[in-house]
């Protein structure tokens, strides 16, 4: 807790945390029922579903919307429960053990393997920050008409001034974290306004699996690499840990179901805000276009054909996007470093270690959608780490004790687990060339 929370608790002042800790209290206690004891359990999911809307995902999306229609739907769906599965079970380690996952790696692992496991989780986490600062910064240099590296420094200032809200306990930060995914929502569902759809079309490609051909599966498997997220998973696990603390299963129990039902809401929407990413782009690009590819060719594309606004609010859900997933990046990248190695550096230092690639990936003329690219192999290379480490801690009643994962719930995620994994070992070969 910090100087200024202390002062503040002394004073008799009670935070936006202080509140939130205390009706979760309620709810533990019996004392609230019904659809308000929902509210307070809000927070660590809606933080996590900003993995599932960054920019990697923007640019996956506009390929197979453009390029497919809607006849790839199916896997954005498929994608998203798969998603919802892992982060359920990532918020659940948390809750238990009072651990994040990073944290059991640590404890459990030898010696060796953890320090394998950290500088993996770090590259990664760097490789995502890396993704999701440039997005924030391509949004802000289109929208502005200002350079790529300004757009940048404005983005690390933002994102720095976002990430000092943490000194005021959690609920701050869900909250303005929970706005941006409003945000970035409102604007999809304004571009579907603004663009004709055919949702008897949406259905089918919703219901009906299949490949138009080799590189409809090889975006497919993009579409997947950008949705189950590694940091993402690292990342809950310690959300939810930081929040209140149950004294015994009973409350567990209580935890483990709200943690549920707010996975479920959150990453359904972020679910819906995937699909009408790829719908827009069809609705824009495909039948004209569908050699759309980039963020800042759809941008300039949509001007034309849907009108400044549709492009302007493209542009504000980017740099939405681009913002508050760079803040959970870090905020991530904080959490895989403390858990692994047991000690925590300042942000600012952290902030700076993570922007120094971006910045000269643009400084040697790297360009952006590349380097987007190279950043979702890093992460399909670094994936397995917590997707089996996950299953195994949740998966152990030593652990986790009567929490322990089902049988059925065991079956499901190794099955999901090994096709995730199979789909971004294809995506690595085939940009080694190997298919």
């Amino acid at each position: 807790m910090s100087l200024f929370e202390t002062q503040r608790r002394a004073a008799g002042f009670k935070s936006l945390t202080d509140r939130t800790e205390s009706k979760v209290r309620d709810v533990l206690s019996g004392r609230t029922r019904g659809w308000r004891a929902m509210l307070p359990f809000f927070g660590p999911a809606v933080i996590a579903s900003i993995a599932y809307m960054d920019p990697g995902n923007f640019a996956t999306n506009i390929q197979a919307g453009a390029g497919y229609g809607y006849s790839l739907l199916w896997v954005l769906l498929g994608a998203n429960l798969i998603a919802m599965l892992f982060q359920a079970l990532s918020a659940k380690l948390g809750i238990v053990t009072g651990r994040n996952l990073a944290e059991m790696c640590r404890e459990s692992y030898p010696r060796p393997v953890v320090f394998g496991m950290w500088i993996v989780s770090e590259i990664a986490a760097m490789a995502t920050d890396l993704a999701e600062f440039l997005g924030g910064a391509i949004g802000l240099s289109l929208l502005a008409n200002i350079p790529l590296l300004v757009g940048m420094g404005i983005t690390a200032i933002v994102t720095y001034a976002i990430l000092m809200m943490e000194r005021r306990g959690f609920r701050p930060m869900e909250l303005l974290i929970g706005g941006f995914v409003g945000v970035i929502g409102l604007c999809y569902a304004v571009e579907l306004f603004l663009s004709p759809t055919d949702w008897g079309g949406v259905a089918l490609g919703l219901v009906q699996p299949g490949f138009p051909d080799h590189n409809a599966l090889l975006i497919s498997v993009g579409i997947i690499g950008a949705t189950v997220m590694p940091h993402a998973v690292f990342l809950h696990s310690g959300l939810t840990q930081a929040r209140v603390k149950p004294n015994d299963d009973r409350e567990r129990s209580i935890l483990v179901k709200f943690s549920n039902r707010e996975v479920l809401v959150a990453l359904a929407g972020a679910g819906l805000v995937n699909m009408a990413m790829v719908v827009m782009a069809s609705n824009a690009f495909h039948a004209g276009h569908p050699e759309v590819a980039e963020i800042e060719t759809a941008y300039h594309t949509l001007t034309p054909l849907l009108g400044v606004a549709a492009s302007a609010v493209f542009l504000v859900s980017l740099i939405a996007s681009g913002i508050s997933s760079s803040v959970v990046g870090t905020m991530a990248g904080q959490m895989i470093m403390q858990g692994f190695v047991g000690f925590r550096i300042p942000v600012l230092v952290r902030r700076l270690v993570t922007m120094v690639p971006a910045f000269a990936v643009v400084a040697f003329g790297v360009g952006a959608t590349q380097a987007l690219v190279v950043s979702q192999v890093i992460l399909s290379l670094a994936l397995p780490i917590p997707m089996i480490a996950l299953l195994h801690f949740t998966s152990k009643r030593s652990i986790m004790g009567q929490f322990a994962n089902r049988p059925v719930t065991i079956a499901f995620a190794v099955i999901a687990a090994v096709l995730v994994l199979a789909l971004n070992f294809t995506l690595l070969a085939a940009v080694f060339g190997l298919i």
